[in-house]
């Protein structure tokens, strides 16, 4: 069993704030988390790596805690924080499908932010830090009403369900961790904007940003962002600041341009799965429809599109 000290997405408290879409699992030797989920019209389960991550202290081991889960789950699949300790290979010895899933582009906190970020992203955050300003939430807890709002409208806009819509209750565990820190926006006594933060040693990752329309209006995104640069530089060695919209590390969507701009490089996030119970991971396939389906696993096509 691993001894390392969990933070972050590793943490059983992040794993509980995610309870109400699967169970908690802790897998004892690698010492991450996956949530156990009941098939749909069956008594079987599967399970999931925590979203938007999975992350561990002891890769190497994960191969063992997996063949423990056989008896218990169908599959399992999970997105691996691509700045833990593994390789492809290893990834590869442990699982039997591993996807290069997206590209999430990185912020190396060597240098000024002048420097790394890009013309015209400079040029919009000097515009919006005019009309905003930024600061560290003292104490986040308390912020729990106010990001439920600014998240809400998120969800709004996009159509957000599931896991990715989040809950008012996994937030208000979210915010009691010591590992999250969360910037907001304020113009003129009021909070526009907010971006959440976990930090997992020498890694920020970006976790949720949401904003008001106001905030779109005063593109305060530019501002957190930039902020966001300053306030982890010497805090951190690295911003990870997740993927954008589209699967294709060439995609134009608006959010890969936006984070392209202050990124100085990126990093593969895989996409991990076993099928663990062979003969009834096909049968629920067949029986859904989707026994031919690149989707993982079939029988759940579309969950998360």
């Amino acid at each position: 069993m691993t001894n390392a000290a969990a933070v972050g997405y590793a943490h059983a408290d992040y794993a509980r704030s995610l309870e109400e879409f699967g169970a908690p699992v802790l897998l004892p030797r690698c010492g991450g988390h996956v949530l156990a989920r009941r098939i749909p019209g069956t008594s079987s389960e599967d399970a999931i790596g925590c979203y938007p991550l999975f992350s561990c202290s002891e890769w190497s081991a994960i191969r063992n805690d997996l063949e423990e889960l056989r008896e218990r789950f169908v599959s399992v699949s999970l997105v691996a924080d691509p700045f833990d300790d593994h390789s492809e290979g290893l990834l590869r010895q442990s699982f039997d499908r591993v996807v290069g899933f997206k590209s999430h582009f990185i912020v190396e906190l060597d240098r000024n932010p002048d420097q790394l970020v890009s013309k015209h992203h400079r040029y919009y955050a000097k515009k919006a830090l005019a009309m905003v300003e930024v600061e560290v939430v003292s104490h986040p807890p308390d912020f729990l009403p106010i990001w439920c709002d600014l998240y809400g409208n998120l969800v709004r806009r996009h159509e957000l369900s599931g896991i990715k819509a989040f809950s008012r209750a996994a937030f208000e565990r979210q915010l009691q961790m010591d590992d999250l820190v969360i910037l907001r926006a304020v113009h003129q006594g009021r909070t526009v904007g907010a971006h959440l933060w976990m930090v997992m040693g020498e890694v920020a990752h970006s976790h949720l940003a949401a904003f008001s329309e106001e905030g779109y209006q005063l593109m305060c995104a530019y501002a957190l962002y930039w902020d966001a640069i300053r306030y982890f530089n010497g805090k951190a060695r690295f911003l990870n600041l997740g993927a954008g919209a589209g699967m294709a590390a060439d995609a134009m969507d608006g959010l890969t341009q936006f984070k392209r701009g202050w990124a100085t490089g990126t990093r593969t996030a895989w996409f991990c799965a076993s099928v663990l119970q062979p003969e009834k991971y096909s049968a629920l396939s067949a029986a859904s429809g989707d026994g031919g389906s690149k989707y993982f696993p079939a029988y759940r096509h579309g969950d998360f599109m």
